[in-house]
């Protein structure tokens, strides 16, 4: 399936070559002058080669069709992480260089998306916020009232983040899994 460079995400994964590749990064540049483009860093997956591509916005690149089913997360061992599949109760492993940085926001029975070629784990995407709780932070600060200013904070998965002057210890945030950054209080 071809899709527009620009429309690539982070857990993708495309065909070049006649080989597939998963998506690590991608970045798209809208310059005042000149044509906007997007640089994609990825990952060959049959040999964990690292590769950057620069491509116009417009460019069309092949997308490869894969096996998307979610998942839910069981726990992780020397294998790497299981899943299973809530409908079968078919549990798979998913090596730790495919999950890489993002298991950090893995919690059991999160329900992510695993995408297999060829019976083989290739790629995997959590969902894009997770809820956590905030573990170590700043004290707030009577008086400091102004929006921008953030103070640094832990969340319960080690991750850590910049939270408003008023989150304090002990309280749930919202977080993106793509960086880890504060989206709101949680609301429960």
């Amino acid at each position: 399936m071809r899709v527009n460079a620009q429309n690539l995400r982070k857990g993708n994964v495309v065909e070049m070559d006649g080989k597939l590749y998963v998506v690590l990064s991608a970045e798209s540049f809208h310059p005042g002058k000149g044509t906007p483009t997007t640089q994609i860093d990825m990952r060959r997956i049959s040999d964990g080669v690292k590769v950057s591509e620069r491509w116009k916005t417009t460019d069309p690149v092949e997308r490869a069709m894969l096996d998307e089913r979610p998942y839910a997360y069981l726990y992780n061992d020397d294998e790497g992480f299981h899943f299973m599949n809530k409908e079968n109760y078919d549990q798979i492993v998913v090596p730790k260089d495919v999950v890489g940085d993002q298991s950090a926001y893995l919690v059991e029975d999160m329900e992510c998306q695993v995408a297999i070629y060829q019976d083989v784990p290739v790629s995997i995407e959590l969902p894009q916020k997770v809820v956590l709780e905030i573990v170590e932070t700043e004290p707030v600060t009577k008086g400091q009232t102004a929006s921008s200013s953030y103070k640094p904070a832990i969340l319960s998965n080690g991750v850590k983040t910049t939270v408003p002057p008023h989150v304090s210890a002990g309280t749930r945030v919202v977080v993106m899994t793509a960086d880890g950054s504060y989206v709101e209080r949680a609301k429960d």
